[in-house]
């Protein structure tokens, strides 16, 4: 029976060390005592200082293992020092948790181990006393802090008072400590092949527990690799934006990142979900999308695709661009678009149709109007006249025309779940980024997925979701939509088809409360998008969350399915936690019983007798636990890589060396991405004066038969206004 390892001890090692030391100092002192011949003395010695050391460096093992239950050396690492692999992803230090980690916890939690994870007496009181002198310089040297103030006489001494301090306090980790100090000997950088990272990855922690930093961990290293890079994140974090940028300017990419950002619409790039399509039957996908679908909203999210639909293609065949804010104008005024329609279509469809339509529509009163076109316009009930007369076979119309016999009461009654979507979308500065106007003077970047990908750029999209969580909720599904999408032609034609061979890059999607973005849009991106390069990485704090967003269990099991790579830092539900632990392994633990006796036997020859043996018993627990999740500390996490190899891991904290070129604030980013210019403080007055005086001159010209001005205003770097002034 092989001998337990049995490191939660006593550190014996060290006294059979001293009895060594010290026999050896004695022969070499007095080898004459021990009847040595001096030329043997100095092979003695070295014979007995040799186990000496061995014992030694076994004791300090064991102290040390008892301290790295106890305390964590802190790991802190800036940007500027992470390493980047291109074919490996650095997760951070960590250990390979085999069945000798689990049988070390578990001794960990035993009664009999209290005194070897406890914090000692010293330290404890050091504590007390912190609290009681809080503030005063005692209490500073106490709490590991510099006590003096740069300009204090004595701050010369603030390095050497906090290596002086005996029992500094414990990082702030919280948690169980034990849980890495069971491997921290044996700690090594976790190293994830890039093709193991293609099956997508998920981050689960509760929080507060460092996913943000872990995400600022993978982004940075994606970015430096070159990867194309895209953040989606809801909560519009000013960190991670900074981060971005920080590591963008290293990487010698700044030119390529982008902003999207729903809480600065004034300085954010703009963006149309429904712009890019294959197939026109995308657009009415993208919005009909976000309407919910369960039992008798079904019927109404069915007609409103449809009646998207109807619209998007009658855009599109007048050759505009389909958007958000022109859908939403035509929800309501769909006579509009019919009546705009036919006013492009009808020459092509008679050579009279314009002057019979014309002549029908001298013609309406309300009591010749059909029931079912009461409240129309009358040139709409003019061209149900002429189109029931003269049939047309035009598909874009006769979706218009079923669109117009709907009973306007009823049809405004079935269109009213779609209409405060639009309106959300459609409605003030929001509506700038999400229907961008492309002829309009605005320097504010469209970014279109297709491009960045092309470019190799780095996107990040905050959706301020605290502001207004189904604006977020819904542009960000449409943009998962239109990714979807695109991830369909680049599996089908390349990154940049017609124009040549042009390599295909890694799109790198990080998805941080990933709870909020998720939805039917964003399924296919994780089972199909594969072979595009499509790499997801999704950060959440709890499995109900999934399901809650989903509104099914079936669908959150089918999202979980699709991660191969999953890391779980501390999390609160026991349901979450077993994401990890139902597919653990059973092993088996040991434990030890000592059972002592004595035997009273008065009358003869031997009084008594006694008896002393350890009883090795074995159990069966999982090789991670439920309660091994709920327990972690800060910035740790058990990770199941490449399918099979269960990880401990410890994320660094965060360094804030070579990060001086990192901006305050976020408007100092935006400004200096979007190149507005602070040099001209009254450009905005002089815009206004000019602008009015063009309007002046439009108005005068309207007098004059054949005359056209324009004028064009620039403010050059003297400040000086030059405007020029062109007729014909």
């Amino acid at each position: 029976m092989k001998a337990l390892e049995g490191l939660l001890r006593p550190a014996e090692e060290l006294n059979s060390a001293l009895m060594f030391l010290l026999c050896a100092l004695f022969v070499g002192l007095r080898p004459d005592i021990f009847l040595i011949p001096p030329v043997l003395r100095l092979y003695v010695v070295t014979a007995l200082l040799v186990p000496a050391f061995i014992r030694f460096w076994q004791g300090m093992d064991v102290l040390a293992y008892r301290r790295g239950l106890v305390k964590l050396p802190i790991w802190a690492l800036s940007s500027q020092d992470m390493p980047v692999y291109q074919d490996k992803l650095f997760l951070g230090k960590g250990f390979l948790f085999r069945p000798r980690h689990a049988q070390r916890l578990y001794d960990t939690r035993q009664k009999w181990a209290e005194k070897y994870i406890t914090p000692s007496a010293l330290y404890l009181l050091a504590r007390r006393l912190e609290a009681r002198h809080e503030g005063t310089y005692f209490g500073l040297w106490l709490a590991g802090k510099v006590p003096y103030p740069k300009d204090h006489p004595l701050a010369i001494f603030n390095t050497a008072l906090k290596l002086m301090n005996p029992v500094p306090p414990l990082a702030p980790l919280g948690g169980d400590s034990c849980m890495h100090g069971v491997g921290v000997a044996e700690e090594t950088d976790c190293l994830l092949p890039m093709s193991a990272r293609a099956g997508h990855t998920l981050v689960l922690g509760t929080t507060g527990v460092g996913k943000t930093r872990l995400a600022e961990l993978l982004v940075t290293q994606d970015i430096h690799r070159g990867d194309v890079v895209f953040m989606f994140d809801p909560k519009g974090d000013a960190d991670m934006l900074k981060r971005m940028y920080a590591e963008c300017a290293r990487a010698g990419r700044l030119d390529e990142f982008y902003i999207i950002h729903l809480g600065w619409p004034d300085q954010s790039g703009r963006y149309s979900p429904v712009a890019r399509f294959g197939r026109i039957t995308e657009v009415a996908t993208r919005i009909s999308g976000q309407l919910s679908g369960d039992g008798g909203s079904s019927a109404f999210k069915e007609f409103a695709w449809r009646f998207i639909n109807v619209i998007a293609r009658a855009i599109d065949a007048l050759g505009r661009r389909p958007d958000i804010k022109s859908i939403q104008r035509y929800v309501t005024a769909i006579d509009t678009l019919y009546i705009d329609y036919c006013a492009i279509k009808l020459p092509e469809y008679h050579v009279d149709a314009v002057a019979i339509v014309t002549t029908f529509e001298a013609d309406v009163t309300p009591k010749n109007t059909p029931k079912h076109l009461q409240g129309r316009a009358p040139r709409v009930v003019a061209l149900e006249s002429y189109f029931n007369e003269h049939p047309v076979a035009d598909d874009v119309l006769l979706g218009l025309r079923s669109a117009i016999q709907y009973d306007k009461t009823y049809f405004d009654k079935i269109v009213a779940s779609l209409l405060p979507l639009l309106e959300k979308l459609g409605t003030g500065k929001v509506a700038e980024i999400i229907s961008p106007n492309y002829q309009a003077a605005d320097e504010r970047t469209v970014i279109d997925w297709r491009e960045v990908i092309m470019q190799g750029g780095v996107v990040y999209v905050g959706l301020d979701a605290l502001s207004d969580t189904t604006v977020a909720a819904a542009f960000g599904n449409s943009m998962f939509s239109d990714l979807c999408s695109l991830a369909g032609e680049i599996y089908k034609f390349g990154n940049a088809p017609g124009l040549g061979n042009v390599p295909s890059r890694n799109i790198m999607i990080h998805a941080d409360e990933f709870n909020e973005l998720i939805g039917d849009e964003f399924i296919p991106i994780l089972n199909k998008a594969r072979g595009a390069k499509f790499v997801v990485t999704a950060y959440t704090q709890t499995e109900s969350d999934i399901e809650a967003r989903l509104g099914s269990k079936a669908k959150a099991a089918q999202t979980k399915g699709n991660f191969n790579t999953l890391i779980v830092m501390r999390v609160r539900e026991q349901a979450t936690a077993q994401i990890l632990t139902s597919r653990m392994s059973s092993v088996n633990v040991h434990d030890i019983t000592a059972d002592s006796g004595v035997t009273d036997t008065p009358g003869r020859d031997m009084g008594w007798s006694s008896s002393n043996k350890d009883t090795k018993t074995t159990k069966e627990i999982l090789l991670v636990n439920d309660n091994d999740l709920t327990n972690l500390p800060i910035g740790q996490a058990f990770a199941e890589l490449e399918g099979s190899k269960v990880w401990k891991l410890r994320f660094p904290q965060p360094s804030s060396i070579g990060d001086d070129m990192i901006p305050d604030d976020v408007q100092a980013i935006v400004d200096h991405i979007e190149g507005i210019s602070l040099a001209h403080p009254k450009s905005d007055a002089w815009l206004s004066e000019i602008s009015h005086f063009n309007e002046t001159l439009q108005q005068a010209a309207l007098d004059i038969d054949d005359i056209e001005i324009d004028t064009t205003m620039t403010v050059p770097a003297d400040d000086d206004i030059s405007i020029e002034l062109t007729m014909a």
